[in-house]
Formats: C-alpha cells, structure tokens, sequence
C-alpha cells in the first residue's frame, strides 16, 4: 500500500491547548485515521457552503472547546466532533435543484450564515436569489411561482440533504446514533425549523452546539468577535438553544482565543477521539463513499467516480502496474472529483456556452482536489494522481498546464479513465456517446497529442474494446520511436524526450539516432517534415 499514517488525539480544552497524558497516541507511518479522511471531506463540504477552507475545522473546535466548558462526557464530545465535521455533507446532495431555483448555489448558500433562517428573512432571502439569472419580467414570474411553493419545496430539499449525510456517517461507519444527530440540522430551538419542527431538548445536544459553533465562526472570521456575540445574543431561544447562547457569550473571549491564529488542520486532529487506524478495505469503503457523495453535485455525474476507480484500476493491471500504484490509482479515480464542490451548479449544469470567468472557475477544480487529499499524508500520491486527471500531454489541459514531462504514467491513466468515462455520460451540453464514439474520440485525442497512447488503449481493453491493431509504420520505425519522433516535432531535446517517457537521456539519443538512420533525415525540421508527410504528426494550430 501507499504510505500512510495515523493520527489519534484527545479533546482540546477551551483554550485550545491539549493536555498531555497517556491519552495521547503515537502517530502510525502505515494507515490513515478517519478522522485525517473527515477532515479532509470537511474541506470539501466547506467549498459546497461558499466558505474558504477550515471551516469546519475551526466550527469542530469551538464546539468541543464549549463541551469542555459544559463539562460534557467524552462519548458526546466524540459524536459532536463528527456531526461538526459531516452536518453539511448533505448540502451538495441538493445543488443541482438549488441552482435552478436560485441561480448560484455556493452563494445562496453563504448569504444563509447572515440571516436568522425562518419567516420572512428565509423568504427574503430565497426571493432575492430566485431568477437572478433571468431578465426582469421572467424574474419576478420565478419569483411569484418559487413564493406559493416555497415551504414544500425547501423541506424537500433540506429532507434530502439530512438523508444524505445520515447515509454517509453509516457508509463511513460512525456512531450508529449519527444519522438521528444529522437529521437535526435544520432544526431550531422554538421549533420553526425543518424538516419536521422539532424544537428544544428535543433536538440532540450535539447538533444544538454545532449548529452554534458553526454560524459563530463564520461571523468570528468575517466580523469580528462582537458581531459573533451579538450574532449568537439575537438568535437566543429562535436558532439558538437559550442556554448554550448564554455559555459562549459570557466566555466569547476564551472560547475563541487564538481560533483564528491556529492550524485548525494540525489542532483539530490533535481533538480528534481516539480511533482505529484505516487501511486496505476499510480505506478504500470510505473513499468510495467520499466519492459516491462528491458526484451527487450534479445528476449528470451519479455514479462516475466509481466507474472511473474500476476502469482505472483494470487498465493499471493490463499495463504491468505495480500493486501499491494500482491501489493508489483505483483510490484517486474514486476521489478525483471532490473539488467539483467548490464550483457552482450554475455552471456544472449549464447547457449553454461558459463564460470566460465561469471557465476559469471549472478549471480550478483538480487543484482543489489535489489540496484537500494532499493534506492526508497517506493519500499523497493519491492527490498527486487526482490534482492531474485533467491535464494533457500538449499543455492544453488545466489547472496548471502541465506537458507531458510533467505526467508520470499514473497520471496519464487517470487521465485517459476519465476522459473515456466522461465520453459514456450525458452532460447538459451534448449526448452520452455509444461506447464505439467514445472510443474513437479517445484515439482522435492521442493522435492530436493530448493524451497518451499507451495509456488510452490499456483503458480501452480495460472496458471491453478491441486493442488498436498494430499499424505499419513507414520506414520501419517502431511505435517507441514514433513516440520520440512526435516529442522531437515539439522541440524537445534529448534531455527533455527521456523526461517525458521516463527513459535515460542516452537511451533518448539512441532513439533519435535511430530515427534519422531509417528516415534518412538529419535534424529536428526534417524530421517534422517527414512526420507530417507520414501522417505521424499534426501541425499545431
């Protein structure tokens, strides 16, 4: 397996130091702990709720800080950990149905924090979000339409988005009383929330301070320490619980000292409960399910993560991967897509042309995946596969560009799943394609040099299609050095072709040697001149 590694803690107190003792454990080089994978699902869940990264993370300890100061047990303070971490999953569950009542859903989704969410102020604040995207006269018939339906409508949505994280805390195997902490996201203490009205002690300890801890931290950051107080002070006994209100006003200061200042990813694992380390199956169940929920952003994607993680993982095995990179590589096809999160479904599910902004925006996703993995450290290569997925051999790719000498060959596996899986799926811009189309789309993409040869015909025997047959190639040159003769047409020097192909520079030279014997050419322009005579090359537009 991939190096990994464990890390067990104990709960901080409300100065957000942690006491030392036996109860702190020694960290563990060969698995990953739960609570490294939620915390990094929690800043995922933070980009779906409009907020910067952390979140969560800073909401987790300012709840336990105030469980401490409540004196609350250690078996609660542990469920709080998680229900602070997961409440939120469920809000990705719904964006597609946001987005289409309310235009952008990771801003209506942060304008929420700003208000006291019931009767008028929800309404106001729905109204406002509805049909922003529309001219005047079919904004206001949204609007009409949206305000004789909006209660039904919202609690279906926010039943769905309870649900969702419920099934989500059983698939990742937490405490079997989470789902009934979950469903209590939306509720309130007087009783006006959703989806069933509960009110009060009703409403489970855990979910009354996270609710608490995560709107404080967002006035906290965004307003300062008054604006958190006064924020928690006017929504006592309405959002609120009266109680909990009154323990974070009269200990604001000390609650959140140095919240701000900290590493909420290094001080929230040090909070974490002890758990059981994650390896093997038990690893790869929650990152199937990690990946499960990140493709529920958007209807058009249910079911591609897990599709992307077999392909990935057959083809790793027709190309003579080694065990540890197979692993590695069904992991990342099952979270490849987790920074989808943080881009809009207005955008996701737009049939229309992009923007050039919203374009920059799209483009930004694998390196939001890459960074929430890459702050496990078991899953390092695992983010270095998935921060990759959508570059391409000639640079065209994004986010960063990368040509092929910045792609190792895991990466342009993954990179060629995908794609190829992408191909199969509708999207609200074009038809899925039948499997023959998406094959030949594929090979079209290998001959414009984006995507590795190697790697898109293991993918395609990996999904049932018939290896591309062997082609005579003028000159007798072998498909190696059509390889090298495509990078030299690119400029490449010798140093840079064996980068590209992970060979040694003497064995690059070898090659172009051989190359200029059997074509009879002399140099890199006549050699180009050959390779497009030949159909072995494209000129670049």
């Amino acid at each position: 397996m991939v190096a990994d590694h464990c890390s067990d803690g104990v709960a901080a107190g409300p100065s957000g130091k942690v006491p030392e003792g036996p109860a702190a454990m020694p960290r563990n080089a060969a698995t990953t702990s739960r609570p490294e994978i939620l915390a990094a699902l929690s800043l995922a869940i933070d980009l779906g709720l409009g907020q910067p990264m952390e979140h969560m993370l800073r909401a987790t300890l300012l709840g336990l800080r105030m469980a401490t100061l409540l004196g609350l047990g250690e078996e609660t303070s542990g469920r709080l950990y998680y229900a602070n971490l997961i409440a939120w999953i469920g809000c990705h569950a719904d964006s597609h149905e946001l987005a289409a009542l309310f235009g952008d859903d990771l801003a209506f989704r942060a304008d929420y924090y700003f208000i006291d969410a019931h009767g008028l102020p929800m309404l106001s604040l729905m109204l406002r979000h509805a049909g922003q995207e529309l001219p005047p006269i079919q904004r206001t018939a949204r609007r009409t339409q949206f305000a004789a339906t909006a209660n039904s409508t919202v609690k279906a949505l926010i039943l769905s988005h309870c649900r969702s994280a419920g099934r989500l805390a059983e698939r990742v195997g937490l405490d079997a009383d989470m789902p009934d902490i979950l469903i209590h996201t939306f509720e309130r203490w007087d009783g006006k929330g959703l989806p069933v009205g509960v009110s009060g002690i009703e409403i489970p300890m855990e979910m009354r301070i996270a609710q608490l801890a995560d709107t404080a931290e967002v006035f906290l950051r965004t307003a300062g320490l008054e604006a958190a107080v006064r924020t928690v002070r006017q929504r006592s006994g309405t959002q609120f619980d009266p109680r909990l209100a009154d323990v974070f006003c009269s200990h604001a200061a000390e609650l959140t000292s140095g919240l701000l200042e900290l590493d909420p990813w290094t001080a929230a694992l040090a909070a974490a409960p002890s758990e059981v380390c994650l390896s093997g199956s038990g690893l790869d169940a929650v990152l199937a399910a990690m990946g499960d929920f990140a493709d529920l952003k958007s209807p058009w994607t249910a079911g591609h993560s897990r599709q992307v993680a077999a392909l990935t993982a057959t083809a790793a095995a027709h190309s003579g991967c080694s065990e540890p990179e197979l692993t590695a590589l069904r992991r990342a096809g099952w979270v490849h897509d987790l920074g989808r999160m943080g881009v809009s479904n207005s955008i996701w599910d737009r049939a229309g042309p992009l923007s050039s902004l919203d374009r920059e925006r799209l483009q930004l996703y694998p390196f939001l995946s890459g960074r929430i993995l890459s702050r496990v450290p078991g899953l390092r290569r695992v983010a270095e596969l998935a921060g990759a997925h959508r570059e391409r051999l000639d640079g065209s790719g994004y986010p960063r560009g990368l040509s092929a000498g910045g792609l190792d060959p895991g990466q342009r596996l993954l990179g060629a799943a995908d794609a190829y899986q992408t191909y199969l799926e509708p999207r609200p811009h074009r038809p899925a394609l039948l499997a023959a189309a998406a094959a030949a789309r594929l090979r079209a993409e290998v001959a414009a040099g984006r995507l590795a040869a190697a790697a898109v015909e293991s993918v395609l025997v990996a999904a049932g299609q018939q290896e591309a047959r062997r082609r005579i190639l003028p000159s007798a040159l072998t498909a190696r050095e059509v390889e090298v003769l495509r990078l030299l047409c690119r400029g490449l020097d010798n140093r840079a072709i064996a980068a590209a192909l992970f060979i040694a520079p003497k064995t690059a030279r070898n090659h172009v040697e051989h190359i200029y014997g059997k074509t009879g050419v002399s140099n890199r322009v006549t050699a180009t001149l050959f390779a497009l005579d030949a159909g072995l090359w494209d000129r670049p537009a």
